[in-house]
């Protein structure tokens, strides 16, 4: 009845005083998910369930790196600098039109 306590908090997210009656009091679901939280058992059981799984490949372990969110300082990628000196001559800084607010784009 515990474990379906937990299961059934983690699986809403409401907290943990939300639990029905039916699972019994809220505090014995939660001191028991905490417990086992500090003592390492819930990783165990991760990870006894995915060793189970890949032995009977039931699940693959495909890897993919999205490289959007791989960002580089603007210093790092060399960006030209405001106001860099090239020839002897000021370079005046132009905004670039694609990373500029558009007047056309109204939000909504």
């Amino acid at each position: 009845m515990v474990i379906n306590a937990i299961r059934w908090r983690v699986r809403t997210g409401s907290p943990w005083r939300d639990m029905p009656e039916r699972y019994g009091p809220w505090e014995t679901a939660y001191g028991l998910f905490r417990q086992w939280q500090r003592d390492g058992v819930w990783a165990e059981i991760l990870t006894r369930l995915q060793a189970a799984a890949d032995a009977e490949q039931i699940i693959t372990w495909d890897v993919s790196v999205d490289s959007t969110v791989c960002r580089a300082h603007q210093h790092a990628a060399g960006a030209r600098k405001r106001g860099t000196i090239r020839n002897s001559r000021r370079v005046e800084w132009t905004p670039n039109p694609t990373t500029m607010p558009s007047a056309g784009h109204v939000a909504g």
